[in-house]
């Protein structure tokens, strides 16, 4: 059984940060459909469309017919573990660090024959679930862990080094007045955040529930202008090595139609909110965390980008919300680029219209403050790159991959 992970001893400050080692990362353009499936958690593997026989690792050609049609599909789970290894000696230099490392082949129920990283639960001629995450290089790795659940699962290492679990971890939520933010807070404390930093702008204006968040442990509430460079900077001076999860939820939601005399202001506020806010904490934050990758159980993790569905496809009467976050979209894929590199990862997480006054004209489903928060920790506890909150934007994410130009008429309406 695996043993529950320990609290982090205190870091010694004299002591050299360990450099962030990156698995090996060479795939085939191929082979970037698991990465599709793996971002956002599906278990997807390549199918014959002309005798129907799952294959992997993944091919351009079927090894039953040599037929070329080979889908990625949804595939079934499960599977029995028939052998494994535990490695102790490697020439690669990431695994040498986290050696023992097991691995085993797996008879997965739909067919192939898969070498697959093991979760250290996992017990030969058992059975298990097979998953797809991606690596600190952000390449996708099959990973099997047991199918019954036991206690301290998620404690694994091999199984923590391909997540971002919030527990034993410091969290950053860089906008206090946004209203998922008592939501969030919880939630990173249930999931056993050891503390969260709450950024507050123009901390002379009122805050909601300025109360019940100061009456949590753990959590304080620091200035933080994200519009204001230099507050970015002197935050990120006091705080910044200490950040392993950083979680952007600047915002700015302000309903216009692109032919208002206040349509170009309105559009200018949202920008500087959202992109030259987010511009501003990844130049100040980035580089630190991209530095401690590698720094133990509380080791930089992952970043977290709030941004709407409507970024995905523009809705006209939130047409300015639409541009700002497809923009920090952009900026997100340069972003996860960067951080990468010292293996943390990047998680956006599209939201349809919330549930607050700025959507109040938006019919239902609209998306609580628990539910954006829940998605979040089981995002970061999956590893995943893309997830889809609400009915809404799932429903545009669906929309999209089968026909953008019927999504865009549509939601134009």
């Amino acid at each position: 059984m695996t043993e529950p992970l320990s609290p982090p001893k205190r870091k010694n400050p004299l002591a050299r940060t360990r450099r962030t080692l990156l698995p090996p990362s060479a795939r085939s353009r191929t082979a970037h459909g698991l990465t599709l499936a793996a971002a956002e958690g599906r278990f997807a593997l390549q199918r014959c469309g002309e005798c129907g026989k799952f294959t992997y690792p993944p091919r351009d050609a079927c090894p039953e017919c040599l037929s070329s049609q080979l889908v990625f599909v949804e595939a079934p789970v499960g599977g029995v573990l028939v052998t494994s290894t535990t490695i102790h000696v490697t020439g690669d230099s990431y695994f040498r660090e986290h050696m023992p490392w097991r691995q085993g082949i797996v008879v997965a129920d739909c067919g192939p024959r898969i070498i697959a990283h093991l979760h250290a639960d996992c017990t030969d001629g058992e059975r298990v679930n097979l998953s797809l995450r991606l690596d600190k290089a952000g390449q996708p790795v099959v990973f099997a862990a047991p199918s019954q659940r036991a206690s301290n699962m998620q404690d694994d290492p091999a199984l923590r080094e391909m997540t971002a679990d919030p527990r034993y971890r410091r969290v950053l939520i860089t906008n206090g007045r946004h209203p998922a933010t008592e939501a969030l807070v919880r939630s990173f404390k249930d999931a056993g955040a050891t503390s969260v930093f709450v950024g507050v702008a123009e901390a002379w204006k009122p805050l909601a529930g300025e109360d019940r968040l100061g009456a949590i442990d753990g959590v304080q509430l620091l200035s933080l202008d994200l519009t204001d460079q230099r507050s970015v900077f002197n935050l990120a001076a006091d705080i910044a090595g200490k950040v392993d999860i950083l979680v952007n939820t600047a915002d700015h939601v302000r309903p216009v139609h692109l032919f208002e005399p206040a349509g170009t202001r309105k559009l200018m506020e949202a920008v500087n909110a959202t992109v030259a806010g987010t511009m501003n904490l990844a130049q100040a934050f980035g580089p630190a965390m991209a530095g401690r990758g590698a720094d133990g159980v509380n080791s930089a993790a992952a970043w977290v980008n709030l941004l709407s569905a409507y970024a995905l496809a523009n809705a006209p009467e939130f047409g300015a919300v639409s541009v700002s976050h497809a923009a920090c979209l952009s900026l997100s894929h340069w972003l996860r680029a960067e951080l990468r590199k010292g293996g943390v990862r990047l998680l956006n997480a599209f939201a349809g219209p919330l549930d607050d006054e700025w959507y109040q004209s938006v019919p239902a489903p609209r998306v609580s403050a628990g539910q954006l928060a829940d998605g979040i920790i089981d995002g970061l506890r999956r590893g995943l790159e893309e997830i889809y909150v609400g009915d809404v934007a799932r429903d545009i994410r669906a929309r999209l991959a089968a026909n953008p130009k019927a999504l865009e008429r549509e939601i134009g309406r």
